[in-house]
């Protein structure tokens, strides 16, 4: 088995360039909103500042402990929003990408087909990278933070990627991308310094819960590895574009199309253990804001109707990367989360990070008296 900690195998690169990958994803992103440097600095020094803040925020509400040695915060514009989900992706891919090299294809074939692979892992990449304000990476090893801890001048604000803890020895890291903050606070129409913190309690909920709870990340690894065991190669390379079609055509996202009945028992398990992770997140949020933001209520009601998309590509674009079903994760893990909440309280509620058996299933979401009944 391999352990979530190894870095990524040579196969990874002989199926996709993840080189190109990050090239054509960071051209596609942009440098986001226009800023100038010294207003690029404060957003930056803002943003580090209230993840500071939000710690301990996050940890009383909570009662969850972290151990000393915490992730860092990096401070990342688009481009190294891009590279760090790409450096993720090349690591979390590898046991799927090893089973599809069984067929091994020629050297030319390889080569053409990595560079055609990378454009379109790169595309997803770029329009992704102007939609998410915040996440927490849990594969990144001290190598991958020590990388991205580096300064490097980028976009118009000239911000790059910064944190502290490289040295620390901890995996994981939590990323806060500033253009889209920027971006969200002025298309909301919000007030920049409460949504800014806002933004940090939602974030930081996500690197409790993995710095918490380390079994977290091996457990979503392992899942990966479980997804690929059930993968035939000759079946995903022959029949992929003729169900990812159908989803096109029809009312699946992308996920669903390559899956079989197998597979999506695995990916409902994902679903519950996503489902709360999210929900979490944003019942925590909503926990602390209205005793640290004065605007918190005018602010989740613009961002709800913000999540729901904004063109009619926009939301089929999210629809073909199940990013819909990302946005009912946070609706209904909330109400999971709030619902167990009210019956036994916070201690008896965080029995649900015991381990991969405590955690809710895609049924129990809908369902938290028959969680309750099967864990407490």
């Amino acid at each position: 088995m391999t352990s979530a900690a190894d870095g990524p195998g040579d196969s990874a690169r002989e199926i996709v360039d993840w080189d190109f990958a990050v090239r054509i994803g960071s051209g596609l992103a942009g440098d986001g909103p226009t800023t100038g440097r010294a207003e690029a600095a404060a957003v930056v020094a803002e943003l580090r500042a209230d993840a500071a803040k939000a710690t301990p925020l996050v940890k009383e509400f909570t009662g969850l402990v972290t151990p000393a040695e915490y992730a860092p915060v990096l401070v990342v514009d688009r481009a190294g929003w891009v590279q760090a989900n790409a450096d993720a992706f090349a690591h979390i891919m590898t046991p799927v990408i090893e089973k599809v090299m069984t067929h091994r294809p020629s050297g030319i074939a390889r080569s053409v087909g990595a560079k055609v692979t990378g454009a379109e892992v790169g595309g997803l990449l770029g329009f992704l990278s102007s939609k998410v304000l915040g996440q927490f990476d849990p594969f990144a090893g001290p190598d991958a933070v020590e990388r991205g801890t580096s300064e490097r001048p980028r976009g118009r604000g000239g911000a790059g990627p910064s944190g502290a803890g490289a040295d620390s020895g901890t995996y994981g890291r939590l990323l806060l991308v500033a253009p889209n903050i920027v971006q969200a606070e002025r298309d909301l129409g919000v007030d920049p310094t409460d949504f800014r913190l806002w933004v940090c309690l939602h974030e930081e909920t996500h690197r409790v819960q993995f710095t918490a709870n380390p079994w977290l990340r091996d457990h979503v690894f392992s899942e990966v590895e479980a997804l690929a065991a059930t993968m035939d190669a000759q079946t995903l390379l022959s029949d992929g574009l003729s169900r990812i079609g159908e989803a096109i055509k029809g009312n699946g996202n992308l996920l669903e199309a390559i899956s079989s009945p197998e597979q999506r028992a695995i990916m409902d398990r994902v679903t519950g253990m996503m489902s709360l992770l999210e929900g979490h997140a944003d019942v925590v949020m909503d926990g602390v804001g209205p005793s640290v933001i004065p605007t918190v209520a005018t602010i989740r009601e613009a961002f709800n109707k913000r999540r729901k998309g904004t063109g009619s590509l926009d939301r089929i674009v999210r629809r073909l990367l199940g990013l819909e079903q990302k946005m009912a994760q946070y609706r209904d893990g909330a109400v999971f989360v709030r619902a167990v909440i009210d019956r036994v309280g916070m201690e008896q509620f965080n029995t649900v990070w015991s381990g991969p058996e405590t955690l809710p299933s895609k049924d129990e979401i809908y369902a938290p008296d028959a969680w309750i009944k099967r864990v407490l």
